[in-house]
């Protein structure tokens, strides 16, 4: 379960925008997770309370845009939606492509109290 460090590393985030701007409390976090990303959102869930307990992000609400995958083809140039890291090509079958959108996981925006 690797989404608590990955929560740990939000709250250091948003403590640290925090400081930047002056302000005591962050009212809102948003985050961009590509569905390639590797993060259990259920996982994520669980384990948010505890990692922003007694931080700036306590309060926050939180807003999660899911970025759903897509890649492109190498050998037809075809675009593609994907669920998986190891789908191939609809149209050639060919397992060789790019990874266009999907594996993102950062912190859209803040808003500071």
């Amino acid at each position: 379960m690797h989404e608590l460090s990955v929560a740990l590393g939000i709250v250091k985030i948003a403590v640290d925008e925090t400081a930047k701007a002056k302000a005591n409390k962050v009212s809102l976090i948003e985050l961009e997770i590509g569905t390639l990303a590797g993060i259990e959102f259920e996982s994520l869930d669980f384990v948010w309370p505890a990692a922003v307990k007694d931080t700036v992000l306590e309060d926050a609400v939180r807003k999660i845009y899911v970025i759903d995958a897509k890649g492109k083809c190498i050998d037809c140039d075809t675009v593609f939606e994907m669920q998986h890291l190891y789908d191939a090509c609809p149209k050639c079958h060919s397992n060789f492509k790019g990874i266009l959108q999907g594996k993102e996981l950062r912190v859209k925006a803040l808003e500071v109290v």
